[in-house]
């Protein structure tokens, strides 16, 4: 068998071949290499449905392709952020939305409804409140509501819990009994089986109290009462009296919705109540009527005048908005009908009759009381239930005020609108006449104008309408502002700079409407309290902002009453944020103010989670503040001191978990405050375990270090039993608090060494120096700090003694944290008290470490290495060769991170090499590395610059090999690579070069290098671009600066400002360094050329260059005085603003060595600038005139400010009182003497006596 196989194969592959010869003679044939080989298995067998979905490998391919170079882990190349393909082909990367980087439980804010306005008292005063507007008790009693069906739910699904296993349990008792027949039950169980179906199995047969929305005017009885058949009929909200909610019909309402019917629920709330089974006919369909409007609730739509929960349109109430979904044609047959068939059967109206029957003879009859006309529209439109979310074609029709596929151009220059923003702003499309709307709709549509320009306009755009939003602010009025720009807020396609314009928008208008802003206090916060959770910084802080500035415009009391409702929900996330909003708001408004409510909601006996979220405030309260706490530290520690013995474990957890944010605001000082919970805090750590002992051991680790140290010894060591117990605990959360509190607790005053080394050591390295610790970057670097801070009390060898023998560990993270460690002990403590055969092993150690490392990111083993070297100093002589060996091996690897560890360690070592005195071994190093200067990766050739720079700074000039004669031509090439880190390394060494061994170089080249020097002063970086300026003047005092100079000048000519500007510096430090004779000449002679950049370049030289020099200005002052004459009196503002910047350093440089008429002349020309607009020119004239104050003292300016102060023109008279106000500060004594005699009138006595100064 096994002989025929081959053969058969054989056969098989020869007839293929054959097939092939004869198909490329019948058939078309393509190039295989142009077209690809047609093998069948790589078609596609289906087309994606995206095309994103298209090739996935492909990107990655592409990827690994691109970094092939990067030597690591091939699971960490997968983590390498790439750009998008959209990202490729825009040219920057997509904005992003903030729901795609939320998690869920951020997410949760987008549940949140905007509840509608409440009343406000404060404006409203004795007056008894319109029903319609919600008060603080109408609120208070849906929360209590809310919460009793909370437990109520709770407690009926509990019940089935246990109704269900008592049901599991039953037949397992069953079957150990005989089988009975049906007639041999016995009465017991009956009753049992009645049991079964008891009204907790069954809640949802009539609707409860617990599912009608309560709304205002509806009296709700105790008991519903049996329905009666003829109550079928719909009654928009059965009305106890006509007056209790006006209009009559509501909105809007769901037909047939009585106090007791069941209200369609959002998502993420409880599922609806299932009615008694009614005809298919009688059904509403649950999209189009939704829950009854609450009077005054904000739109979350454009037009829904109800309720809206944000998202979903199927939960809208019918609006135009809510029915241009996409039909089906068939629905929009079904439609056209129905409407047509309405059209044809509406009720005949009154002018109809009137001009049917004759006016004589029939009597007009009113309906009867009870009559209330069907108004279901929506019923008969969609009577049978059809798909509404299938994207079909969607026939037009002639206005209908609906948006197609095809965005309309928003008129009147509108900016462009997103999709999502049609539901908002889909009314701005509509090109009515705005004369003909009445005045509140222009309103709203002005405001609506504005909002889009700010959210979606350009920069220009978005200024212009943020003024005028902030502008007319209070005549827009509060409602119409925050009813279009919260619900834009809840948006769920929201990007962050879209967040970050509207919050601004709030911001500004807050300011404006001040107590306006009361009734919309709690649908502010609901929109901005997300803010203060998210993940980005700056969102909190916009959002703490707004917080405190709501909160002064809204008062304390007005603040309490919105948030009081919430700090109680049922929702945790709300709980969250409001405590969160409540600090911001005792730190706006006073800890004081808030402290009474505080102590009321954390006593609060009604529920848990009040207290709960009361003893949260505090926390937060001393997050936000700080040492602010301090005054009121005692206050708040009462106020929440109870907590701790609270029957509520969370309560118990957040009341410690507050403490310890208390004692670490309050650090060093207040451990007087605490001495009230001591004693509860320590019986809490003996009774508790998990969570609520994390969170007492969390206390108890920020109380121990305010503590005296008698008494920090003795609570140390009571508390060190229960942590060395938890050093055990496999809880990760647990291991950081541990690690934290043992760190406090060793680092405070009275815990002596002795204790910490017998009974501390060896349970904690036992427990926490494993390498899983290693894997959590978190546990990590709380297990470092820990360490670091018992090795400051044990010294260093009792600690790197211990983990010296993990450097060899085969798990490098593990290697890393054991380096991090020993490079922090011995940075802090030095290498004194490491002996001879500690030494070696740590040496051994890391040079293994260092070898066997594969990605090292944060450089912890180059870190380590460098300070273990640079602290054993001169005792690492005799590892010097090995240590060096294996470097010079490492620089010939083929991996450039290899090479780039190399070269930077040797930049670590070679200051402690010239201590050893291994010159030759440098020498050697020195000649290795300049081969290597051909390096063609940029990274690897920047440390390879620095390891030679480092070797150059401490072998010297004359004893360099290569030498410098030989370096400097090689690096000068290297100049022109654009690589920033090349270019600082390179430009730093030729520096040194210039500055130390500049004879060992010709003229020539220095020249050559004066040229690639130009180009480097456009680089981006301000360290390359100052190392070039500082070589300039190495260079002009090596060579004369007059070469330099000519090429310095040439480049004033250039257009780029960062160029001139650094050309202006480099030519005032060659004149420090060669003396300003040299350069002012030339420099001088250059402003001839009539052309704004080089005078300009001049001007701006003359400043640096007086500034520079000081005091050796005295000299040149006379000589620059026509120029700076003819700059002062030019046109052109620079030229102005320019050379006053020149006066002032002049001014300054010179005070005091007798130049004072030049500056006064000078001054001359500086003092009718002063009359400028530009704040640049302004700026500059101001700080000339109080250089002129120090050099001329202020008795001169005063006589030229005189004469201004009281000119009949304010806008004169403001800046001379400006430029005195100035004087005054600057020379208040001096001016004493200088201020003019006044002499004394009839009524005004002006002199005073000496004696009035002492009294």
């Amino acid at each position: 068998m096994d002989s025929t196989d081959p053969e058969i194969a054989k056969t098989q592959e020869e007839r293929k071949k054959m097939e092939q010869q004869l198909a490329s003679l019948t058939s078309l044939t393509f190039d295989t290499d142009l077209y690809g080989a047609s093998d069948k298995g790589s078609y596609h067998t289906s087309i994606p449905a995206n095309e994103d979905e298209e090739n996935p490998d492909a990107m990655e391919n592409e990827a690994v392709r691109k970094i092939s170079s990067i030597t690591g882990h091939k699971s960490v190349l997968k983590d390498i952020p790439s750009a998008d393909n959209d990202a490729a082909d825009s040219g920057f990367r997509k904005p992003q939305r903030i729901i795609d980087r939320e998690d869920d439980y951020r997410r949760r804010r987008l549940n949140q409804i905007l509840s509608p306005d409440r009343n406000d008292p404060f404006t409203a005063g004795e007056k008894t409140p319109d029903p319609s507007v919600r008060t603080y008790a109408d609120v208070m009693r849906e929360e209590a509501l809310k919460r009793e069906k909370e437990e109520t739910l709770r407690a009926i699904s509990k019940k089935k819990k246990e109704e269900e296993e008592a049901a599991k349990a039953a037949p397992e008792k069953s079957q150990q009994q005989k089988r009975r027949n049906r007639w041999d039950q016995s009465q017991d169980e009956g009753g049992a089986k009645k049991v079964k179906t008891s009204d907790w199995d069954a809640p949802d047969t009539t609707p409860g109290r617990w599912d009608a929305t309560p709304t205002p005017g509806r009296v709700i009885d105790a008991t519903p009462g049996r329905r009666n058949r003829w109550d079928e009929t719909p009654t928009p909200g059965r009305l106890v009296d006509s007056d209790a909610t006006p209009g009559g019909v509501t909105p809007g309402a769901t037909p047939g919705a009585t106090a007791w019917d069941a209200t369609p629920k959002l998502s993420g709330m409880a599922t609806p109540t299932p009615k008694r089974q009614r005809s298919r006919w009688d059904e509403t369909p649950a999209t189009m009527g939704s829950a009854t409007p609450l009077p005054g609730a904000t739109p979350a739509a454009a037009y829904t005048p109800g309720v809206t929960p944000v998202g979903g349109i199927e939960l809208a109430t019918p609006t135009p908005g809510a029915l241009q979904g996409s039909f089906t044609p068939e629905q929009y047959n079904l439609l056209r009908w129905e409407r047509d068939i309405e059209e044809r059967n509406r009720p005949l109206t009154d002018e109809e009759l009137d001009a049917m029957f004759p006016q004589e003879g029939y009597k007009v009859l009113d309906p009867p009381a009870s009559y209330v006309p069907i108004r279901t529209p929506a019923r008969k439109l969609l009577a049978t239930p059809t798909p509404l979310g299938t994207p079909l074609y969607q026939i037009p029709e002639e206005n209908r005020g609906q948006q197609f596929d095809v965005p309309k151009e928003a008129p009147g220059g509108l900016p462009f609108m997103k999709p999502e923003d049609y539901q908002y702003f889909g009314a701005l499309l509509n090109e009515e006449n705005e004369e003909e709307l009445s005045p509140d709709e222009q309103k709203e549509r002005k405001i609506m104008k504005l909002l889009l320009k700010v959210k979606n306009g350009t920069p220009p755009q978005r200024k212009t309408a943020l003024r005028q939003l902030t502008d007319k602010a209070r005549e827009f009025g509060a409602g119409p502002l925050f009813n279009r720009i919260l619900p834009l807020l809840m948006q769920p396609t929201l990007e962050d700079q879209e967040r970050h314009l509207l919050v601004k928008v709030i911001d500004r208008v807050l300011y404006k409407l001040d107590e306006l802003v009361r009734p919309y206090v709690h649908k502010i916060l609901v929109v901005i309290e997300p803010l203060l959770i998210d993940e980005d910084y700056y969102a909190r802080v916009e959002g703490r902002e707004i917080i405190s500035n709501l909160s002064k415009a809204a008062g304390l009391a007005t603040m309490i009453a919105a948030m009081r409702p919430d700090i109680d929900n049922i929702d945790e996330y709300v709980r969250n944020t409001t405590a969160r909003a409540f600090s911001v708001v005792a730190s706006a408004l006073g800890i004081p103010a808030l402290l009474p409510f505080l102590k009321a909601v954390c006593q609060s006996k009604k529920s848990w989670q009040a207290r709960h979220t009361g003893i949260k405030i505090v926390q937060q309260i001393a997050i936000l503040i700080g040492c602010a706490v301090l005054p009121h530290l005692r206050s708040l520690v009462e106020i929440i001191e109870h907590g701790l013995n609270d029957e509520n474990q969370k309560v118990r957890t957040i009341t410690a978990l507050s403490l310890a944010a208390l004692a670490e605001a309050a650090a060093p000082y207040g451990i007087e405050s605490f001495d009230s919970v001591l004693k509860p805090l320590w019986k809490g750590i003996r009774q508790h375990r998990g969570k609520v002992l994390a969170a007492f051991l969390k206390a108890i680790g920020f109380i121990i270090p305010l503590m005296e140290a008698l008494y920090a010894s003795y609570y140390t060591k009571e508390v060190m039993l229960i942590l060395i117990r938890e050093f055990q605990s496999p809880d990760e959360e647990m291991k950081k608090i541990v690690l934290k509190v043992v760190k406090q607790c060793v680092s405070t005053e009275g815990v002596e060494a002795e204790y910490i080394r017998n009974d501390i050591l060896p349970e904690f390295f036992r427990n926490f120096w494993v390498r899983r610790m290693a894997l959590d970057r978190r546990n990590y670097k709380q297990l470092v700090e820990t360490t670091v801070e018992i090795a400051n009390k044990v010294g260093v060898a009792d600690i790197v003694g211990r983990i010296v023998e993990d450097l060899k560990d085969e798990s490098e993270p593990y290697r890393r944290m054991v380096m991090e460690t020993i490079e922090k002990v011995v940075t802090n403590l030095g290498s004194s008290d490491i002996d001879a055969r500690l030494e070696e092993l740590l040496i051994d150690g890391i040079l293994y470490a260092f070898q066997e490392q594969t990605s090292d990111d944060a450089n912890v083993m180059l870190n380590g290495f460098g300070a273990v070297v640079n602290s054993l100093g001169q005792r690492v002589k005799p590892y010097l060769p090995q240590i060096c060996g294996t470097i010079k091996w490492r620089l010939n690897n083929k991996s450039a991170k290899v090479r780039q560890q190399a070269a930077d360690l040797i930049s670590r070592i070679a200051v402690v090499m010239k201590q050893c005195h291994e010159e030759q071994l440098m020498g050697h190093l020195g000649v290795v590395l300049y081969e290597y200067l051909g390096e063609e990766y940029p990274e690897v050739l920047g440390s390879i610059l620095g390891a030679l720079k480092s070797i150059v700074n401490v072998i010297g000039m004359t004893k360099m090999t290569p030498p410098i004669k030989d370096l400097l031509p090689r690096l000068t090439p290297i100049l022109k690579n654009r690589h920033e880190k090349v270019q600082e390394n390179c430009i730093d060494l030729v520096g040194r070069i210039a500055d130390r061994g500049a004879e060992f170089v010709p003229a020539r080249e220095w020249m050559r290098i004066c040229f690639e020097l130009l180009e480097m002063l456009k680089a981006h970086k301000k360290g390359i671009r100052r190392a070039t300026v500082n070589t300039f003047g190495y260079i002009a005092k090596a060579i004369g600066p007059q070469d330099v100079l000519a090429t310095l000048l040439n480049n004033l000519k250039v257009q780029e400002r960062q160029n001139r500007v650094c050309t202006t510096v480099a030519i005032a430090i060659v004149a420090e360094t060669c003396s300003p004779f040299t350069v002012l000449p030339a420099l001088m002679n250059e402003y001839r050329v009539p052309e704004l950049n080089v005078q300009n370049g001049v001007l701006k030289s003359l400043s640096f260059l007086f500034e520079y020099i000081g005091e050796m200005g005295k000299d040149y002052i006379y000589a620059v005085t026509p120029l700076l004459e003819d700059a002062l009196m030019d046109r052109d503002l620079v030229h102005r603003q320019t050379a006053a910047s020149a006066v002032k350093h002049m001014a300054l440089g010179v005070a005091g060595l007798g130049c004072e008429d030049a500056l006064v002349h000078l001054l001359n020309y500086v003092w009718p600038n002063i009359f400028e607009t530009s704040p640049h020119v302004i700026n500059a004239v101001m700080e000339a005139i109080e250089g002129m104050r120090v050099a001329l003292g202020a008795a001169v300016v005063l006589n030229y400010c005189l004469q201004g102060l009281f000119h009949p023109a304010r806008k004169v008279r403001e800046v001379y009182w400006k430029i005195y106000n100035s004087l005054y500060i600057g020379a208040q004594d001096a001016l004493v003497a200088a201020y003019p005699s006044l002499e004394d009138e009839q009524n005004n006595v002006y002199s005073r006596a000496e004696l009035m100064m002492f009294i």
